[in-house]
């Protein structure tokens, strides 16, 4: 093995740059020539590759987003567009490909496997949603700008006496609501997992106000079923028989661009490296995740086929903690 590529595909995370960095120098330290995919995916059919030395991915590691870019590319979908992608790769001399992203890039990732093509996926999506690493590359960075939003806002609802409600991202998984709502203090969460009407919610809030709090907080995923545009819109509609309204604030991609913190950093360093490690070791097909603090993989068959599990022991833990 002489070439490998590397390409981030789906949507951003704090701490991607740090893993590209990664992946290009321990590329270069084993002796390999390293090339840098533009665009995802999309760039990958397009054949938009260039070459990367040491040099070149000096100064990214505190970067937030990915210096390769990322792109939607329907094109992949198609056996067509994917067989593309391994002829682009094979043109440029290409031996072995490491894709950075989450659920969609990794079916990607697996999708290039079948075709015969050497691939190892890196962890990578603040959803903390993928099967085969306990945590993800952006997710510790997400969730902090989330809980730095839930402390300011604890703060005004407190002043003012009010129910303030914070919509975190997370897709179909609750896992940055759950942790935000324990690690912040919120007085409610609603994910996917455990929705809860709000009728309910409004009981909730009105025994926090009961039990002598000066204010309310809660904490809503954007994947649930009454996420922050429903729960206003019945609480301004049924806001005589509820006795009180919220106030919301939806952070959306703002937790995507924040600079990545430390722990995001040492995770994609080694997760990236890792990755390296693994094709020159002959290993592929499998994605590169951590697990009890130490590198582990997972055939990328089992990453597509399987959904990772929430911790509902969590939700019990946070409602517990309300009081």
């Amino acid at each position: 093995m002489k070439r490998i590529a590397v390409l981030t595909s789906g949507g951003d995370a704090p701490g991607m740059n740090a893993a590209i960095r990664a992946v290009v120098r321990a590329g270069v330290h084993e002796g390999l020539q390293v090339f840098g995919v533009r665009r995802g995916f999309s760039g990958l059919i397009a054949g938009n590759f260039i070459n990367l030395e040491a040099r070149d991915v000096g100064g990214i590691l505190q970067q937030a987003g990915t210096m390769l870019g990322s792109a939607r590319c329907p094109e992949f979908r198609s056996e067509e567009g994917r067989i593309e992608a391994v002829r682009q790769l094979g043109a440029h001399g290409i031996d072995a490909l490491v894709v950075i992203g989450g659920n969609g890039s990794q079916t990607g990732a697996h999708q290039l496997t079948e075709l015969g093509f050497p691939v190892v996926g890196v962890a990578s999506t603040i959803d903390n949603d993928l099967y085969g690493s306990e945590i993800t590359i952006g997710v510790d960075t997400a969730l902090n700008i989330a809980l730095e939003a839930i402390d300011r806002l604890k703060v005004t609802a407190s002043s003012h006496q009010r129910a303030f409600l914070v919509e975190v991202m997370g897709r179909d998984c609750g896992y940055l609501a759950l942790a935000a709502a324990v690690a912040g203090g919120a007085e409610a969460v609603i994910i996917p997992e455990m929705e809860i009407d709000p009728d309910t919610l409004a009981a909730e809030l009105r025994g926090a106000y009961q039990r002598g709090k000066p204010h309310a907080l809660v904490v809503v995923a954007e994947g649930a079923k009454f996420n922050a545009d429903r729960l206003i819109h019945h609480f301004a509609e049924h806001r005589e028989r509820l006795g009180f309204e919220l106030r919301a604030t939806i952070l959306g991609h703002v937790q995507r661009g924040g600079t990545p913190g430390a722990f995001d950093r040492l995770l994609a360093t080694r997760l990236g490296a890792g990755a390296v490690h693994r094709l020159i070791a002959g290993e592929h097909g499998i994605l590169v995740g951590i697990g009890n603090s130490q590198i582990v993989t997972t055939p990328l068959v089992d990453v597509v086929a399987n959904r990772k599990p929430l911790d509902l022991s969590l939700f019990e833990l946070a409602r517990v903690l309300s009081r």
